[in-house]
């Protein structure tokens, strides 16, 4: 039996404020329902870890996928997108967001966002893993996630003056409020700033909207960036809520390597360049790919990275290497500038030398379960982007679809809210003591936690490993912290989510998208084609429950 706190130690809040809604994140997901809301509600809250260009959305270097080429098809899309979820997919979560992203996309354009166009002045449109269309729009070449951050931060700050939102910066979600029936009511948070908005303090809301990203910083190596600590989840967790999927996490084949020392945020090497000829080599320059898949160098990354893995261990070797070298220095610096950039400054020359790669921890397609809405199981809790499960993206995301969704799951869930507060329903709410102790874990421990978690619960997983794992953090999770502040917060929300992640992973006796078993190599549709949903009880005793699927059938729109 597993048991885990269902609170944060933390000091009582020293200040309070209100809102109609409050939107915890600042990356695609949360600043696309923030402005959205804002025209519909009195008053918009919204939280960000740090500052608000800090989160996911930044770094993402390939782009967003949608069909706005007239030879494309929503349709396409969505097929393809259920072949690389591998059978867990929400059909209509898939229909969702293929069939309204073009506007969505449209959208961005007119909010001031500049993608990359073509000789004819459209969007240009490039083409990545598990796509069998050009159907990935980009920005500065491979900046897109920055440029569409950009777009939406510049749209807030035409508003910051408006009575109707507010945005407080540093301010690290502590735990969900709730009333005596369980609906989240506001939130407890920690800011670190001057006069009344600093330290712990509590806002109380009609509704509140997670979008706090990922979970990455449970591993030693990630493409996340370090603001990634699963407190969305975690937080969410605590509160009663169900998470859905969260074995499912997808490793990026392609993460430059620096060593077996490097640990903490890696440089990632964007699928566009395979996209854009760019292909797979051994330390004997064999092109490994061929005949693995039908896409090659391009099938679903699931695929990519179990292909890479076992060529190293047949290798014995810790990385292998993309060649680009064919594309030229001038192709490379125009389409691909940040990451030339990058490799350069790091020793690595695309256009002369081979790039060494292996993949690393890189996107959940698990999280806080919701529906069609946005909705989690709990009254007045919404999750949106890389936090929730939608059901868009089954156990293995395809490529770029990640910001797609975030777009149009953001409005949904605006207009959602917006709907239900007009209609009188989640009216204000008290907030009540939540019972039972709270939990803080040695902000030291992180170090051993990824550690744990990369050789237990990492790319490969076994039974063996996954006990070892749990055994593990059960050691860890006694390392009490004795300092209540963002650092231990942040490692007791990474321990809470690994201990989740490492359990259904020895659950699901199974190899399927993103959950990888070395003990169980085949995908197995007659015992595991279905979800694994885990909840805390009122006690904090983890309680996980399978919900099969039906069979598939073709889906079309």
């Amino acid at each position: 039996m597993t048991v885990l706190a269902r609170s944060l130690r933390a000091p009582a809040p020293g200040w309070t404020t209100s809102a109609d809604v409050i939107v915890v994140g600042s990356g695609i997901a949360g600043l696309t329902a923030a402005l959205r809301l804002r025209r519909r509600v009195d008053r918009v809250l919204l939280l960000t870890k740090t500052v608000l260009d800090e989160g996911s959305t930044r770094w993402a270097q390939g782009g967003i996928a949608a069909a706005l080429d007239p030879a494309d098809s929503p349709d396409e899309h969505l097929q393809d997108t259920l072949v690389a979820g591998v059978g867990l997919c929400d059909v209509d979560a898939v229909r969702a967001l293929v069939t309204e992203g073009p506007a969505r996309v449209r959208e961005l354009v007119g909010l001031g966002a500049s993608f990359d166009l073509d000789a004819d002045g459209e969007i240009a449109l490039t083409r990545e893993g598990g796509h069998h269309r050009d159907r990935i729009a980009h920005a500065g070449g491979d900046a897109t996630g920055a440029e569409i951050s950009r777009a939406l931060i510049t749209a807030l700050e035409a508003v910051q003056h408006d009575p109707g939102i507010e945005v407080i910066e540093h301010a690290l979600v502590v735990d969900l409020l709730q009333a005596d029936d369980g609906r989240v009511c506001g939130v407890t948070l920690h800011v670190l700033g001057e006069g009344q908005r600093d330290g712990v303090g509590a806002a109380t809301a009609r509704a509140v909207v997670l979008a706090t990203g990922g979970i990455g910083q449970i591993y030693s190596s990630t493409t996340n960036p370090s603001v990634a600590t699963g407190d969305g989840v975690a937080a969410a967790l605590r509160a009663g809520a169900e998470i859905r999927d969260l074995e499912f996490v997808q490793f990026h084949p392609t993460v430059l390597w620096l060593g077996a020392g490097s640990t903490g945020q890696q440089p990632l090497i964007s699928e566009a360049l395979r996209g854009e000829g760019a292909f797979l080599v051994d330390g004997d320059g064999v092109r490994f790919m061929q005949g693995v898949h039908e896409l090659a160098d391009l099938a679903p990354r699931d695929v990519v990275a179990r292909a890479i893995v076992s060529r190293m261990q047949a290798t014995g070797t810790d990385h292998v290497y993309l060649d680009a070298r064919h594309l030229g220095a001038d192709f490379l610096a125009r389409r691909f500038p940040s990451i030339v950039q990058r490799c350069r400054e790091l020793g690595f020359d695309p256009a002369t030398t081979l790039l060494p790669i292996a993949p690393a921890q890189h996107y959940a397609s698990g999280g806080v379960a919701t529906d069609l809405r946005g909705r989690s199981s709990l009254p007045g809790l919404y999750g949106c982007g890389e936090v929730a499960c939608s059901g868009v993206h089954g156990a293995n995301r395809l490529a770029s679809n990640s910001l797609l969704e975030g777009l149009v799951f953001a409005h949904r869930i605006a207009d959602d809210v917006s709907a239900r507060l007009a209609a009188g329903e989640l009216p204000l709410a008290t907030p009540v003591a939540r019972p039972g102790p709270s939990v803080l874990v040695d902000a030291d421990a992180r170090t051993e936690l990824q550690a744990v978690m990369t050789l237990g619960s990492g790319a490969v997983r076994t039974a063996a490993s996954t006990a070892l794992a749990a055994a593990q953090l059960v050691a860890v999770g006694e390392r009490v912290g004795e300092v209540p502040a963002a650092p231990a917060w942040e490692t007791t929300n990474l321990h809470q989510v690994a201990t989740l992640l490492t359990h259904v992973a020895g659950l699901r006796e199974e190899t399927r998208g993103g959950h990888v078993r070395g003990d169980f190599t085949e995908r197995d549709d007659e015992h595991w084609l279905g979800h694994l949903t885990s909840s805390l009880d009122a006690g904090g005793v983890l309680v996980t429950r399978y919900d099969p699927v039906p069979l598939p059938v073709a889906a079309t729109l």
